[in-house]
Order: structure tokens, then sequence, then C-alpha cells
């Protein structure tokens, strides 16, 4: 068993509770604690919970559910039953989704890479639900596949009944869980995980900005997402690395998003002190872990089901007190979706593109000192070289040089040998690369 698959056995079983660590678990907030409705922060290297507030209380996760959209598409690259190429179909339903959102218009595509990036960034609900019924035929199949797989990886408290995080009675979750999740994604998807890193994501002439602030000024932070609704609060799941450390944090519930960002800021502040620079040993360690759940086969998008208009006029994208805007809904929660529903679905598609994308390796076409410039290195490498790139997620990843901050230029999804096979294609053509393993 290897150390990576071990070190993760134990933070799953220690942050679902199962590990013998209750002397870590604080249950009752001190009068330092942050001023937030639930939180935990994970040590990556040693297991332990350093600090957890109401940890297992029911929350809704409003755009942290695009976490799990996001580990169910990754499932579905890997295997190659989607490419980071393939074109996703907009339905009226998709297009009628409330902020925040690209836009996009029933009967348009997207490529599945710019839906990704959507995500990520914009917390884009359209991109959101247009992933969903590409995959699932609908957004409610997806829900269910979501919450199927909530479930395998041991996220014991929580149900999807969208993949937006919009508002829903009945879609819930936990800060514990929403850890357990962000420790899946680093560990099961490396390959892609780096894309939640994106400061800027362009699309139809308009640049978006990442809600994650973190990014843009706290030391080490290399993801994950936010998440706002009137009903869940401003949420916020930070994985942050510093020297040799490695935390993961979830914040839900702040009260405006700066005051949300100030206590997962102080959390993290406090508990690097006391984390752990050495990884365990897998001696240490002793049981094997299950490999992500395999996705079901995709399904085309149910246009039958989806109303051509939407059925209430859209509400403005919300705003906090510094003007940024944060994803979600300005409504209280809908009526539940019943998950449920009879659907007429067509054959599955077969893949024109198998196991090709599966790996954890980078190829990485240079190092910038501004992220334009980085995003202009791949923009020209993957037209110089687009059948050779084909499938491969492009994306920048920030590290400090010198007390400067510096951007990677890189292609994930390739294993060991196909990515010194790319390299090699790629100085043929005077393009300089070199072949990384996802961090």
């Amino acid at each position: 068993m290897c150390i990576r698959d071990s070190l993760l056995l134990a933070l799953v079983l220690i942050i679902s509770g199962a590990g013998p660590v209750s002397e870590c678990l604080p249950r009752s907030r001190s009068r330092s604690s942050p001023a937030v409705a639930a939180a935990i922060v994970v040590d990556m290297n040693s297991g332990l919970i350093l600090y957890s507030q109401a940890p297992d209380t029911p929350r809704y996760p409003a755009s942290l559910t695009k976490m799990m959209t996001l580990y169910v598409l990754f499932g579905y690259l890997r295997a190659g039953k989607v490419t980071v190429n393939s074109d996703l179909v907009v339905t009226p339903h998709a297009a009628s989704q409330a902020p925040t959102k690209l836009g996009l218009k029933p009967g348009a595509t997207i490529e599945t890479q710019d839906a990704i990036k959507a995500l990520v960034t914009q917390s884009a609900n359209d991109a959101a639900v247009t992933i969903a019924e590409n995959l699932a035929g609908t957004e409610e199949n997806l829900a269910r596949v979501m919450t199927e797989t909530a479930k395998a990886i041991g996220m014991t408290g929580t149900t999807f009944r969208n993949a937006s995080g919009l508002p829903n009675d009945e879609q819930v979750t936990t800060a514990r869980d929403m850890a357990m999740l962000a420790v899946h994604l680093i560990h099961d998807y490396p390959e892609y995980y780096g894309v939640f890193e994106t400061r800027y994501f362009t699309f139809a002439g308009r640049r978006y900005r990442n809600h994650n602030r973190l990014l843009f000024g706290y030391k080490g932070t290399d993801g994950i997402k936010t998440g706002y609704t009137r009903a869940s609060g401003f949420n916020l799941t930070a994985s942050v690395h510093r020297d040799n450390k490695h935390l993961v944090a979830v914040v839900l519930g702040g009260r405006t998003g700066s005051q949300r960002d100030v206590a997962m800021r102080a959390l993290l502040d406090k508990h690097f002190a006391e984390a752990s620079g050495v990884s365990p040993s897998a001696k240490s360690l002793v049981a094997t872990l299950a490999p992500p759940p395999t996705p079901p086969a995709p399904k085309p998008p149910v246009f039958a089901l989806a109303s051509a208009t939407p059925t209430a006029a859209e509400p403005a994208a919300t705003t906090d007190e510094e003007g940024t805007d944060e994803e979600g809904d300005v409504g209280e929660p809908s009526e539940p979706v019943e998950a449920s529903l009879p659907v007429t679905e067509p054959a599955p598609k077969t893949s024109k593109k198998p196991s090709r994308y599966e790996g954890a390796f980078h190829v990485q076409v240079g190092a910038f000192m501004s992220e334009a410039e980085a995003e202009d290195r791949l923009g020209m490498v993957q037209q110089r070289a687009s059948d050779l790139l084909d499938g491969h997620l492009p994306f920048t990843a920030s590290f400090m040089k010198d007390y400067a901050e510096w951007y990677r230029a890189r292609f994930a999804g390739f294993s060991k040998d196909g990515a010194q096979a790319a390299c090699a294609a790629l100085k043929k053509m005077a393009l300089e690369c070199a072949v990384m393993r996802s961090e």
C-alpha cells in the first residue's frame, strides 16, 4: 500500500470520526472561536483534526456543491467518457438558472474545460447545470449520482438535489463532509485539482475573477471554493501549503464574505503553528482505500423536460460589502426537487476518447512572472499543437520564487509515458517543455 493512499485513508477515518482523535475535536466554541456557524481544520500530513466547531451540524452548502459536481465530472474525464474539449449543449433549463452565471443561451455549446473554469471562478450556475444535463441527461439524475458518490466516499451527512447549490431545503451538508470532499478532490484527481487555483477565466470576451480572495492575498493558498445563498450564509473551503505543512479548512455560515475570510485566515494562522511538517509512514497505517467510484455512462441532455423560459424573474447577483460578486441566489430555499422523476433516457454514447487522458502527470510549457503571460503561452502552444494536446486541460498554477510570485503554464491528464512523448513532440516543434508530476 502506498504512503499516499494510506494517508488518505487515515484522513478519511479521522475526518469521519472513526479515528482515535477525540481529544483533537473541541465540541464547544471558545471565546477565540470565529463567529461562523461551523468550521473544521484538518492537518493533511498528520491526519489530525486541529479544530472543529459544530462539524456535524446540517448546513446548506450553496456553491460548495460545485465541488462535488466537479468531482463527478473528473471521474468522467479520467474514464475517457468525456474530454476537456467535448462540447456540452446548453438546454433552456440550464440557461434559465439564476445568477451568478455566464449568460449561456439555449442551443449553444460550451467546451468542458471552459465549463470547469466557469464553476471554479465565476461559480456559474448555468454552466453547472449544463455539465449535469450532459453527463446524466437531467440535473436530477446527476444529483442522485452526486449523493451516491458522497455516501461512497464517507460524506454521511450530505444530500444533493441539484448541481449548482441554488436554494433547496433538502440539499444539506456538514463542515466535516466538505473537508472530506476536499481531501478526496486533492488525492483522487491530482491531474485536475490544479484548476482550483485558477484566478482569472476569460469566456466570450469577458474576464472573470475567482471569488476566492485567499488566492490573491493569503500565502500558500491553492484552492478551492466559495459559496453563498441567503439561507447558507458565506461558506468557504480552502487548501493552503506553508513549507512542508498542508491544511484543509472549511468555514460555513459567515455573516459576510469579508468576515468569513477573516475567520478562515484566523483559523489557519492559529493552527499552522501546530501542524506537522512530516508525512506519516505507511507502517503506521493498516487499512486500504477504495478508489473513486466509477461514473455511469453519460446521457445526452433531455430537452423535453426543460422549460423554454424561466418560471420566475432572475434575481441580480448578490454582492458583499466590498462589492465582489458572490455566487448564489438572494431568494429563500425553493420547493424541493423530486429526484425520482421518471425519465426516458436515450442510449448511452460510446466513448471516442478512451483512457488516453488518465494520468497524474502534467506537461509544463513555461513559467512566467504574470498569469497573463502564462495564459498566452498556453493558448499559443495549444494552437500550434492542437492534435497533440486535444483533451488535456490547460491551467496555470502559482508558486513563490525569490520572494516573487510566478505562474506555471501546464496541460493536465497525462500518464508518465504520455507526458514524455508529448513533451518530446513539442520539443521537435521548438516548444520548450518539461514533464512534471502533479503536486
